[in-house]
């Protein structure tokens, strides 16, 4: 199943190539034309899509700039889809609209779904959306880091089910590890913090304040402060209302009021207004007999004990020390007394804490001891089945001494998990470092592909490696340049099958001078000048029935109306339709 397509390019002013649209499919599609011609200016292009090197010189003679325009169907749940909407593009009815122009200055820009971006954005989104493979341009499984996730892939369930448990016990390790680390590194600040709160906490428990009590005690000190006028006051209102005893002939309120009540009594029976305002006065009567009762017993108790005074104002600065150190009031040091308490617990269960930590600490790294060795054996197994697939496959394209291998090793370090006696470094994918090596002869030694191989071979060896990996890598689209240089006849038939039988997985892209390769495409371009030396529109053409027979004539014999090429080239359509 196809995961999204490069679907087409516009490139502008950029080498030989004036104004040409490329337009792709999903499948297998051969880009063909006569050498120098522009095929490589279709490699070029999507390497500036993909955030390549700007090279001035790329910029037609003349123009001021060059611009290639890439329409990328993505679907919306995808990696490059999301990193694209990170980046404030926008897809364009399911696609991902990219450009890249170079200035004949050498400024480059880049866009992205409409959004000017840094080109490094178009690089990030590189690995998630094509593979280019050609002799000056390798990205994808050529990169060590990707190696690994590809044979995880491939292994399938013998892979995948000791890397969950792995990364599951990974997981826990590192949270483990890093609370440790905290309470370890922390153990003096921790020491230091508890320290604070015990003191803190006995001060309080010393003073053993209660909420509210703080109000209550300035109330207090506010009226045993003002004892003697408070008593001066309430004594001289008590006499104006009911009399001073030592002055029998002074007039109070009470005697007053009653005076006016009995006045009105003897008359109420004539007017019932008149009784009302009796009934009132009789109110105020028994109103200011109760005030004046309350005044004399205040009076009375009243307490203007100095000594009170001084334990109240003692009690109260002690109360002070403790809100200015723990809180605004009495009810905020109670609170603080509170949490503090609570925290002191944690922090003393440390000791108890670390134990329990190292202990599971220990215990995890066992396991992912165990775990990580499971997980080397079943890479190395499916390594040694991948090395001879990829091996099988180049037998097949002219390379029939080549040796594909994998190494799976794993880096010494102190800090890391025992594995068969050796610590070794270890990581969220286990402890293995992954890497495709290759002898391209009898007798030479294994080394990284990119290096173990040279100009056409290096394609080759890739078009093995993505079709043993077919359907397991996530790119969508592969991109192969002189993957044919230097083979022909049976060999250039295979690498065609081939390409063929990874289109079936992903999209496929190929520029191709061998008409063997070609035959197998899906859909067939031709790249040709004009009379004046540059491509133009109408000099990238999709090739059908007729022309698509002439193109292969052309290359195979050079000639396009020779009919014995003519023969050969629908032999090789027909060979290669029956092949499909």
């Amino acid at each position: 199943m196809v995961r999204g397509v490069l679907e087409e390019m516009r490139i502008r002013s950029l080498g030989v190539i004036d104004d040409a649209v490329v337009e792709l499919s999903p499948g297998f599609t051969a880009v063909t034309g006569e050498t120098g011609a522009g095929k490589t200016m279709v490699v070029t292009s999507l390497g500036l899509l993909l955030g390549g090197r700007a090279d001035p010189a790329l910029v037609r003679i003349g123009a001021k700039a060059a611009v290639v325009e890439g329409r990328i169907a993505v679907p919306a749940d995808a990696a490059a889809a999301v990193r694209a909407e990170e980046a404030g593009a926008e897809l364009d009815d399911g696609a991902l609209l990219v450009s890249r122009t170079i200035s004949a200055e050498g400024r480059s820009r880049a866009h992205l779904g409409g959004r000017s971006v840094p080109v490094g954005v178009l690089s990030e989104l590189a690995d998630d959306l094509v593979a280019v493979h050609g002799q000056s341009d390798q990205q994808g499984l050529l990169k060590p880091a990707r190696q690994r996730g590809a044979l995880d892939r491939y292994a399938g369930e013998s892979v995948a089910v000791p890397l969950d448990k792995y990364t599951a016990a990974y997981r826990r390790l590192r949270a483990v590890t890093l609370e440790l680390d905290e309470i370890t590194t922390r153990a003096r600040e921790r020491a230091q913090e508890a320290d604070m709160l015990r003191f803190g906490l006995e001060e309080i428990a010393a003073v053993e304040p209660r909420a509210g009590e703080d109000t209550e005690l300035a109330a207090e000190a506010e009226r045993l402060g003002h004892a003697e006028a408070l008593a001066s006051a309430a004594t001289a209102a008590h006499a104006a209302l009911a009399g001073n005893p030592e002055d029998p002939e002074g007039v109070d309120a009470t005697t007053l009021v009653a005076g006016g009540h009995r006045a009105l009594e003897a008359v109420r029976s004539h007017d019932p207004a008149l009784a009302a305002l009796a009934d009132r006065i009789g109110e105020i009567g028994i109103l200011l007999s109760d005030v004046s009762g309350e005044l004399a017993g205040y009076a009375d108790d009243l307490d203007a004990d100095p000594l009170r005074l001084a334990a109240v104002e003692e009690r109260r600065a002690a109360l002070t020390q403790l809100t200015r150190k723990y809180g605004e009031d009495v009810g905020a040091v109670l609170a603080w007394a509170e949490d503090g308490a609570s925290r002191l617990t944690e922090l003393e269960g440390d000791d108890d804490r670390l134990g329990e930590l190292t202990a599971e600490r220990d215990a995890l790294r066992a396991e992912l001891s165990g775990l990580a060795r499971a997980l080397t054996d079943a890479r190395v197994e499916a390594a040694s089945r991948f090395a001879a697939a990829v091996t099988e496959e180049l037998a097949s394209l002219a390379m029939p001494h080549a040796r594909v291998t994998i190494d799976v090793r794993q880096t010494d370090d102190p800090d890391g998990v025992e594995i068969d006696g050796r610590t070794v470094a270890y990581g969220p994918a286990g402890v293995d470092d992954v890497e495709l090596l290759l002898a391209p002869h009898p007798g030479a030694p294994p080394r990284p592909i990119a290096k173990g191989a040279s100009g056409g071979e290096l394609s080759r060896v890739m078009l093995a490696v993505e079709v043993v990996f077919a359907g397991t890598d996530p790119v969508p689209t592969y991109l192969f340049d002189e993957v044919d240089a230097g083979v022909g006849g049976k060999a250039a038939v295979e690498i065609g099958r081939r390409l063929a039988r990874l289109a079936k997985s992903a999209q496929v892209v190929v520029v191709t001078h061998l008409p063997q390769v070609a035959a197998f495409a899906d859909r067939q371009l031709l790249v040709e000048k004009t009379h004046d030396g540059s491509v133009t529109r109408s000099g990238v053409q999709v090739l059908e029935g007729e022309e698509r027979v002439r193109e292969l004539s052309r290359m195979l014999a050079g000639q396009e109306d020779s009919e014995t090429a003519r023969a050969h080239a629908e032999e090789l359509l027909a060979a290669a339709r029956g092949d499909g």
